[in-house]
């Protein structure tokens, strides 16, 4: 099966490393234009001459912060005013890591608006196009922890829970202007994000890091760490015609680790 995502423009949240990295990658291998987010111009660069490209198409990165509101919604205001996009990727950073005894009220309001009013904003600038052209695909970055959530991130488990109900709305309501809306639910994957929470879980156990990840590993039915690449390939296939009669589900990605239906 061919997945083709020529003529389309994409645009994609968190993409300077990681899994938004390895989305950036696939989209541009399957021939759409790809607009990078992240805060680190340096890194947006480099990436954007190293995409797989064609003379048809036209990679470039905007630098965003997502935990500061009122920034981003200015950037991103200014973006759409003389943009269009076909496929939105909506990716940040997650939230500090820690449980529910440990947070303020302050730390989820940050959360939220890290998570969820950046995705809600972003959303609604993209389908003013969308709409209009009756065709768009809005793919959201989320968890497992929404379906099982996991004791050392309640700041995440709270809010990408909200961003997924408000995806099945919003699939409901846009879904006779050809435009699908889906959620996928990450597992353990080899980036920068992993690594740096199993720091601090070795840290906090005392134990080695290599241990903390030996474990995670054993947790996965398939005995390993997901690749990045493996999620390109997904998200790839969620943005083209091939997927066009899918549309507010959640699709898990962990090798099986989700034990519940």
């Amino acid at each position: 099966m061919l997945v083709s995502l020529k003529g389309k423009k994409a645009l994609i949240g968190g993409s300077s490393r990681g899994i938004g990295r390895a989305i950036a990658e696939q989209l541009a291998a399957s021939g759409a234009s790809v607009t990078l987010m992240a805060r680190s111009e340096d890194k947006l660069k480099a990436i954007v001459k190293s995409l797989p490209s064609t003379e048809e198409q036209q990679h470039s990165y905007l630098k965003v912060d997502f935990s500061g509101f009122a920034e981003y919604r200015k950037t991103m205001e200014t973006y759409f005013a003389e943009n269009e996009v076909d496929i939105l990727v909506n990716n940040t950073q997650g939230p500090a890591a820690g449980g529910s005894l440990e947070k303020e009220v302050e730390d989820y309001q940050e959360a939220f608006d890290l998570l969820f009013k950046s995705v809600v904003f972003t959303t609604q600038l993209a389908l003013r196009h969308m709409q209009q052209q009756s065709w768009g695909r809005i793919i959201n970055v989320a968890s497992i922890s929404v379906k099982e959530p996991l004791s050392y991130l309640a700041l995440s488990n709270s809010i990408r829970a909200a961003v997924v109900t408000w995806s099945k709305t919003l699939a409901t309501d846009v879904a006779r202007d050809g435009i699908t809306v889906n959620n996928i639910l990450t597992g353990y994957f080899d980036t920068e994000r992993i690594a740096d929470l199993n720091a601090k879980k070795a840290e906090q156990l005392g134990i080695a890091e290599s241990e903390v990840r030996a474990n995670m590993e054993e947790q996965v039915p398939m005995k390993r760490i997901g690749d990045p690449r493996e999620y390109g390939y997904l998200v790839a296939f969620l943005a083209s015609e091939k997927a066009s009669y899918i549309t507010g589900i959640n699709i898990p990605i962990d090798g099986g680790l989700l034990k519940s239906l």
